[in-house]
């Protein structure tokens, strides 16, 4: 098992503000990309900031928590997995940035199976249903 990491880049013919908006708000995020996302937990100085908690669940597979450790508002979101799934070392870095109108999102993850052989199943998986989805909302500005 190693460590493995998607590396997404998207630009956004919208401000800053809309695009960080829209994508740190859990349940739109998780509806842009086809994963069923639920916040369970308020952050602690706004709703899907620092400390907020999300609830994942796709398919027969359990669900699992992703918990909100790093949040500047308009900028970046950082999340890792904090509760039950496969995945191991997952940590997510969403960072933002605006010029000329244009907004483009650097989106990080890095993460390691717990099944042996299948990290490169899940990279591949994930990669290409959040690529798709940012695409698909890009295109629809």
């Amino acid at each position: 098992m190693s460590l493995q990491t998607i590396q997404i880049s998207q630009s956004f013919n919208a401000s800053v503000n809309n695009i960080f908006d829209t994508l740190s708000d859990h349940d739109t995020f998780g509806k842009l990309i086809g994963v069923p996302m639920k916040r369970i937990k308020d952050g602690e100085t706004c709703v899907n900031g620092l400390g907020s908690i999300r609830d994942i669940k796709i398919g027969l597979l359990p669900s699992f928590q992703e918990t909100i450790t790093g949040f500047v508002d308009g900028q970046f979101i950082e999340y890792k997995i904090t509760k039950g799934s496969p995945i191991k070392n997952h940590v997510g870095t969403l960072k933002f940035s605006e010029a000329n109108g244009v907004t483009t999102l650097d989106y990080t993850i890095k993460l390691e199976s717990k099944i042996p052989f299948t990290t490169g199943l899940i990279k591949a998986a994930l990669g290409n249903g959040i690529r798709k989805g940012l695409k698909k909302y890009s295109n629809s500005l």
